[in-house]
């Protein structure tokens, strides 16, 4: 058994991270695991795989954020002279401080609870191995260089690697992409991945608060709040502005009744505070709290989620909205449009039983593998040989049956030097907005890595996702309310811009591959010109927001993977999807709980028929309060 020294790590982040002493790093056999002395030497030196704090604020610190603001420093300050003069008939402005108040505090609490019933990792048990015995613990049990024995179907618990088995795994919580990733010895397993097929032994590298799942959890705790709406600012503004001026003027009002008019304590206070309140607009609060708590209730009846019910004016101020192609502009299902020889006289029939028998020999846990076994249910029966499973990297699955080797994939991986003979057809059909996977008959080894030999191309296989049917509806409020939409997806940019032409997106035409972006002054000269953006990687879509952003403008973002929230936490207005990753709906300020964006217009509509209507009122409140003043 090797070992090597960890250097000490501190706190993270505040996190509750308890206190580590530094270990050894052990690399036990597979078959035996660490003993049970190691295990508890490492968990009682803070080793062991602790959840982190939920990311979400605690119920006494939201009533913190609520109590003590500046706007009740000043009636408390008010209600204790009031109470030292033994007035106390004159404390009936306290139950409007008090509503407004406790409004606040409820509607918060009310999201936290929705919230609290959303967990990111879902393992709370895990096979480990120690002393030779495999056993099955509670995952916050294990430490650090545990051996543990994952399954198809098991969450990875904390971050590991291979040391014994295959596997494939669905990294979709994390990167955005549902498609299955090989894993053997030495490769790593992300914390918050899915095992959707084969069996194997891993070695635990990083937990607690150091895994990847754990660490983006933290940076969702440390999200800043949205930023206040305009007219809680202002309102923010104009009670500070009184507050200040207030001390003065109360003082000389005091002596005035007190020193010159002869007047006892107790009147003197009371004519002070009665002058006083006058000038502070406590009912405009009360008003714009009401208001907002009544939004709140309405939209929570058309199942729509808001951690803080101010983001429904910044939501109602956006002027670009940032959307993605899949789950927004359309349906999440996948499904086979047509199937195309790639010669032309060639007949459909053998070439279609003989993907049944490719798809046949593989696992249908991703939507693209659905719907090509949903399509192609007919096959001839062979039995396949050997089985290559799809990687992000190669771009490519393969099967090799007795009679030949067989590849499915990305046209550009598998026909390489011969893709130009087929761009004009393929580019054809992915300018209508489909998703274009070549089929051909391969020359060489399958071994997991790219391919190096010569494929001949049998048929082009068109998939597509439907077009959701309110998508048109629903952009074109948008634009008959000024608000710009940009699509940012990771498909091909034609596909995108063709559903974005289905669901009548204005400058739909206008579209750029991401991959040709590598500078932030080219992406912001970018967000400027193209309203489509195909081929985005996770850290371009936050680029894209901070971009729009020092543009001047108000930019709101809809995601629902972990992928996401470093963009959402960015935007102004952040809005998920309850049917995403729960990272995504605690960095979230507005959350759909039925997943449907067609409900957005009437959540900006409220917004602003909200906004308009306290706009209108606080001219009465002001026009009283200039005249007390």
């Amino acid at each position: 058994m090797r070992s090597k020294q960890m250097t000490d790590r501190q706190k993270n982040n505040g996190a509750g991270v308890p206190h580590r002493t530094p270990v050894d790093r052990l690399f036990p056999d597979h078959t035996h695991g660490l003993t049970g002395e190691q295990a508890r030497l490492r968990e009682q030196n803070g080793w062991a795989n602790l959840a982190v704090d939920p990311p979400a604020e605690t119920v006494s610190e939201i009533i913190c954020h609520n109590l003590f603001t500046y706007f009740n420093l000043i009636f408390a300050i008010l209600t204790v002279l009031l109470c030292m003069a033994g007035s106390f008939r004159d404390l009936t402005f306290l139950p409007i401080i008090l509503a407004n108040t406790c409004i606040g505090i409820i509607q918060e609490v009310r999201a936290k609870k929705v919230l609290e019933k959303m967990t990111m990792l879902n393992a709370p048990h895990t096979r480990v191995i120690r002393d030779g015995i495999e056993s099955v613990i509670e995952s916050d049990k294990l430490v650090l260089d545990d051996i543990v024995r994952f399954r198809a179907g098991d969450q990875i618990c904390a971050d590991a690697v291979v040391v014994n088995g295959e596997t494939k795994v669905n990294e979709s919580l994390l990167t955005g992409e549902s498609d299955e990733i090989l894993k053997k010895p030495g490769d790593q397993l992300m914390s918050g991945s899915f095992l959707v097929a084969g069996d194997c032994h891993a070695r635990l590298t990083e937990v607690g608060a150091d895994s990847y799942i754990s660490k983006l959890t933290l940076e969702a705790k440390s999200i800043k709040k949205g930023v206040q709406s305009e007219m809680i600012n202002s309102l923010n503004k104009l009670i500070l502005f009184v507050g200040i001026v207030l001390i003065p003027i109360g003082i000389i009002l005091f002596c005035q009744n007190r020193f010159f008019n002869g007047g006892t304590f107790r009147a003197s206070i009371t004519a002070m505070v009665a002058a006083v309140i006058g000038m502070i607009p406590e009912g405009l609060y009360l008003l714009a709290s009401v208001a907002l708590a009544v939004s709140s209730i309405r939209l929570a009846r058309q199942h729509v989620l808001l951690h803080d019910m101010r983001s429904i004016e910044t939501l109602a101020r956006v002027n670009v909205l940032c959307v993605d192609k899949t789950g927004t502009i359309t349906e999440n299902t996948m499904r086979v449009h047509a199937l195309l020889p790639a010669e032309p006289s060639a007949e459909t029939a053998p070439v279609s039983e003989l993907i049944g028998d490719f798809v046949h020999a593989m696992s249908g846990d991703n939507s693209t593998m659905e719907a090509l076994k949903a399509y192609f249910t007919k096959r001839t029966g062979i039995f396949p040989e050997k089985v290559s499973p799809f990687t992000s990297r190669t771009k490519y699955s393969g099967v090799t049956f007795e009679k030949g080797v067989y590849v499915l994939g990305a046209p550009e991986f598998i026909l390489r030097t011969q893709y130009d003979s087929y761009r004009a057809v393929i580019e054809e059909h992915a300018s209508k907005g489909y998703r274009v996977l070549v089929f051909a008959s391969y020359e060489g080894i399958l071994d997991g890595e790219p391919l190096t030999g010569s494929a001949a191309p049998l048929a082009f296989i068109l998939l597509a996702n439907p077009v959701r049917k309110e998508a048109a509806d629903t952009f074109r409020y948008f634009e008959e309310q000024g608000v710009a939409v940009k699509v940012i997806s990771g498909d091909n940019p034609m596909t995108v811009a063709e559903a974005a032409r289905q669901a009548c997106i204005p400058g739909h035409d206008s579209y750029v591959d991401a991959t040709t972006l590598h500078t932030q002054e080219e992406i912001a000269a970018a967000t400027e010109r193209y309203t489509v953006f195909g081929r985005v990687t996770p850290s371009q879509k936050r680029q894209f927001i901070q971009a729009l952003k020092a543009q001047g403008k108000t930019v709101a973002m809809t995601g629902d993977g972990v992928n996401d929230v470093l963009a959402l936490k960015d935007a102004d207005c952040s809005i998920a999807m309850a049917s995403g990753c729960d990272a995504a709906m605690q960095a979230a300020q507005v959350v759909l709980l039925n997943s449907d964006f067609a409900c957005m217009p009437s959540v900006v509509m409220e917004g602003r028929r909200v906004v308009n209507n306290i706009q209108r009122s606080a001219s009465l409140f002001l026009v009283k309060n200039i005249y007390s003043f």
